[in-house]
């Protein structure tokens, strides 16, 4: 059997011939087939080669998901460059300190988006940064750069003339499946984020692997809603669709009446991301006014995922299949899935079992390892971090707790840091929230340890109620006296319109924590 392509280039160029005039890329009234979009990669690489990036330089991206992104990203892997992509949510002066540390040779910016000029932002915040090539990408239209150091999208195509297309498949071609495909920083929820380093032999395998539990063919349109910048978005996104020849459909902002309309108008099979994408589409008042029918598969996970939630997904938008998943970005961004027969309590209650050749078991304190050929290369630049994080024996200590079930199949518990000590026993609020779910009128909840003089620490939930549901907090407190034990109810509950949220889907709870210290 034919090895399958170890890098992106020639992951692209396996694509453009096996796939051809298949849609690749719908991105509003840019549509481009496989062997359009490979013509558009090799056009913005010949760019950069023009603009003196060499292989093994680091080429940022700060955008939303339009298809400049999908463009880019395999242009910086087509001339051999390490793509860096930078969280939307950043401001400027933390997308300053990733572009330092990685000492970006080119960025790719958004121009003027949602109120923000990210470039103006980052020229003021960091005035002595020096990036030698900058394009800014027109998210809305008319909004070219009035920075006069900086070109506009629409100018690398006179660029590129200054570099030939013998250049640009010699460039393609040395790159190496051991060579860094991209850096992913860390959401820094534990302090200064840190920057994981993955081949791009490594990139490709999880995602064939992730494609493959996810039943993803080259019949399928995706919409991706989750953030380019993020695994979920870039490696399950973008990747899986270019090694099963999928179609991208690339979504800036996730807003569910647009998000709908979407799903209808494109016909889309695939919508993964967290569980409140699905919630908020389910909730919504006037779901029956778009066509969902066309939707076929859901992958879900980053926090509590309700049974009555999978079983909604199923009966009421109808995937043909609903699964959950774990991954980090240390482990190239995947771990763990559920599979497509699994029924609804396994895909709620676990994450599944490895995939990708990774190997699983649990410390004695319960913390989750994984080692294979897809744990990352290491930190950037920060061989303590790397050493504490990967032991001697290659295992990844992930800094989540979980339990294995008799089939192998993981459940996360907590994170070893949210975990707290209560009168002397470990208090893990994922089971709390899991708990506190089940009980009718909660969309979501959040559970932290608060100081306590008598017990050291107590629970405090915070509460979304659902639409219209006029939950107290007694009755909450009284469905968690009926399912816990008296140590791991919370002992104050608090109600909000809304909880704070990572751009990955998950809960924020070190600024919750910061609110209540």
């Amino acid at each position: 059997m034919t090895t399958p392509a170890q890098t992106t280039p020639l992951a692209l160029q396996h694509a453009a011939r096996t796939f051809g005039t298949a849609p690749a890329l719908a991105d509003g009234a840019v549509r481009l087939d496989w062997t359009e979009l490979l013509a558009a990669v090799q056009e913005v690489a010949r760019a950069l080669i023009a603009r003196g990036v060499q292989s093994g330089d680091r080429v940022a991206m700060w955008a939303p998901n339009t298809h400049h992104w999908v463009i880019a990203a395999l242009a910086a892997h087509y001339v051999g460059a390490s793509l860096v992509p930078l969280n939307t949510r950043y401001v400027a002066d933390e997308a300053a300190d990733v572009l330092v540390r990685v000492d970006a040779r080119a960025l790719f910016i958004a121009g003027t988006f949602l109120g923000r000029d990210r470039l103006a932002e980052l020229r003021s915040a960091a005035p002595q940064l020096d990036i030698e090539t900058v394009i800014v990408i027109p998210v809305e239209p008319g909004t070219e750069t009035s920075d006069e150091t900086a070109f506009d999208w629409s100018e690398l195509a006179g660029i590129a003339e200054k570099a030939t297309q013998a250049e640009v498949e010699e460039r393609a071609a040395a790159v190496s499946p051991e060579d860094t495909a991209d850096i992913l920083f860390t959401s820094g929820t534990t302090g200064r984020s840190k920057g994981t380093v993955v081949a791009h032999r490594q990139a490709l395998s999880v995602v064939r692997a992730w494609a493959e539990c996810a039943t993803l063919t080259g019949a399928d349109r995706y919409l991706v809603v989750s953030p380019f910048f993020h695994n979920f978005g870039y490696k399950a996104g973008i990747l899986a669709c270019l090694v099963t020849g999928a179609t991208i459909v690339p979504q800036a902002v996730f807003d569910v009446p647009a998000t709908m309309r979407l799903v209808s108008d494109e016909k889309i099979t695939v919508l993964p991301g967290p569980p409140t994408i699905y919630q908020t589409i389910l909730d919504y008042p006037d779901r029956a006014g778009f066509d969902l029918s066309t939707l076929r598969v859901a992958v879900t996970g980053a926090s509590t995922v309700p049974v009555v939630l999978v079983e909604r997904m199923r009966s009421e938008l109808e995937f043909d299949v609903v699964i959950t998943a774990y991954g980090l970005s240390e482990a190239s961004g995947f771990g763990t899935m559920c599979r497509a027969d699994d029924d609804a309590e396994t895909i709620s209650s676990t994450c599944g079992r490895p995939i990708a050749d990774f190997e699983l078991r649990l410390a004695p304190n319960g913390e989750v390892l994984l080692r294979g050929p897809n744990v990352m290369l290491g930190y950037l630049d920060d061989p303590e971090s790397t050493a504490r994080a990967i032991d001697s024996d290659g295992w990844l200590h992930t800094g989540d707790v979980g339990t294995l079930d008799e089939r192998g199949y993981l459940k996360i518990t907590d994170r070893l840091k949210d975990m707290y000590i209560s009168g002397g026993f470990n208090v893990y609020p994922a089971e709390i929230e899991q708990a506190l779910a089940r009980l009718d009128g909660i969309a979501e909840s959040a559970v932290i340890g608060v100081p306590d003089t008598r017990m050291g620490e107590v629970g405090k939930a915070f509460v979304v109620r659902k639409a219209g549901a006029q939950l107290t907090e007694e009755q909450v407190l009284a469905h968690a006296t009926t399912v816990l034990a008296n140590f791991k109810v919370p002992r104050f509950i608090e109600f909000r319109d809304q909880l704070p949220y990572s751009a990955a889907g998950k809960v924020l709870k070190r600024q919750l924590r910061e609110e209540n210290s």
